[in-house]
């Protein structure tokens, strides 16, 4: 290293003057990778004289680098902002990133920046300690108060919304566990409506981010935005608007993973959205006959979990119809379910009919079927 690269450490340690007018002096002195290094080594973390500094010397020493016709590496950028918010000056990190912004700074992708702009860099160390609400809210205000943050800060709002709907279910699930049990008092009309507005405004922000994506962003990063509001709209519950996000992907050149179709077709049953389901069943044709079982097996449990017994007895028969064999406690749950609802309408022809097809496919022995008529004191019994 030259001299001039170690004077202007020890000029900008001492903090006399201006970073800006220090760098303009030496701009002669230090060869360009020196003035990279001299803004790298005040960027570290634990340099507390660099850190009192207001935001706007930092951003000016950028400048400056750009205007000699130097560009910053990311990481470089990440250094910046990593060091205000490890040292709880959080408000100093966002009002960076907003100067990089509205300047239009221009950094170099070197390899060594690992969350692809600013302000995605910033929601990402949001995300990191949990703080999912306030990634989302910090890359939806900078694009809202006329800024554009690089693409993958929509990505990584999207990404924030996802575990934060997700969190918020696993909450909502224990919430009712301790309803089932009496610990607590079951959800009112009024707290449920205030949870569907809350999973609601979540998934509003995310089709708001989605929608800044697929506008500025090449085609490229559609199957990406596809499966973050894949994600979204399955840990909201939403069976339909997951669907739509299947095919969506599927567009887009990105195919889903089997078992995101398992999980959306148990969603759309447990709701009764037949429609969807008989579109998410179509995949059976082209499956293989472990996968047929795999699928009619799930959506046969949760029909059975969510107290549509009809359905599961339908289920178990096309099972048979395509060969398949449903598994001894599968079958065992159906009957069992429909015994206890025999008086119901339907019902006494629907497990006539399942017990049959049960013992043709040697499932099941002989049934015997009884019934009492109490008028007449008369017992009717059947063997099937």
């Amino acid at each position: 290293m030259s001299e001039g690269f170690f004077e202007a450490i020890e000029e900008l340690e001492r903090m006399t003057r201006e970073p800006s007018d220090v760098l303009e002096e030496m701009n002669d002195k230090l060869s360009s990778r020196e003035l990279q290094l001299v803004l790298v080594y005040f960027s570290q973390e634990g340099r507390d004289s660099w850190s009192d500094c207001d935001v706007g010397d930092v951003v000016d020493l950028l400048v400056d680098m750009d205007c000699v016709g130097l560009k910053p590496g990311f990481s470089m950028i990440e250094k910046v902002i990593s060091m205000y918010w490890e040292m709880d000056k959080r408000e100093g990190a966002f009002v960076f990133v907003k100067e990089v912004l509205s300047r239009g700074i221009s950094y170099e992708d070197d390899g060594e920046g690992q969350k692809g702009g600013p302000a995605g860099y910033l929601a990402w160390k949001m995300m990191v300690e949990g703080n999912y609400g306030d990634a989302i809210r910090l890359v939806i205000d900078l694009r809202e108060s006329g800024l554009k943050p690089e693409i993958y800060s929509y990505l990584m709002a999207m990404t924030a919304i996802v575990k934060e709907l997700n969190e918020f279910a696993k909450a909502l699930w224990k919430l009712k566990g301790f309803a089932w049990s009496g610990l607590v008092a079951e959800l009112d009309t009024e707290n449920i409506e205030l949870i569907e507005k809350y999973q609601s405004d979540l998934l509003g922000d995310g089709i708001k981010l989605s929608n800044w994506a697929i506008q500025e962003g090449s085609s490229s990063i559609n199957g990406l935005v596809h499966e973050r509001l894949l994600a979204m709209y399955i840990c909201a519950g939403h069976g339909l608007g997951a669907e739509r996000q299947l095919w969506e992907m599927k567009l887009a050149g990105k195919e889903a993973d089997g078992d995101l179709y398992d999980i959306v077709l148990a969603i759309c049953a447990s709701r009764k959205e037949t429609s969807a389901i008989l579109r998410l069943l179509s995949r059976l044709e082209v499956s293989s006959s472990l996968r047929r079982r795999k699928i009619l097996s799930w959506l046969l449990r949760v029909y059975i979990k969510g107290g549509h017994i009809g359905d599961a007895a339908e289920t178990v028969v096309k099972m048979l119809d395509l060969g398949l064999y449903p598994k001894y406690l599968d079958r065992a749950a159906v009957l069992q379910e429909l015994r206890k609802r025999i008086h119901q309408p339907g019902n006494i022809r629907i497990y006539i009919d399942l017990c049959k097809r049960l013992y043709d496919a040697s499932l099941i022995g002989p049934c015997l079927l009884y019934l009492y008529m109490k008028k007449y004191k008369l017992w009717v019994i059947r063997m099937l």
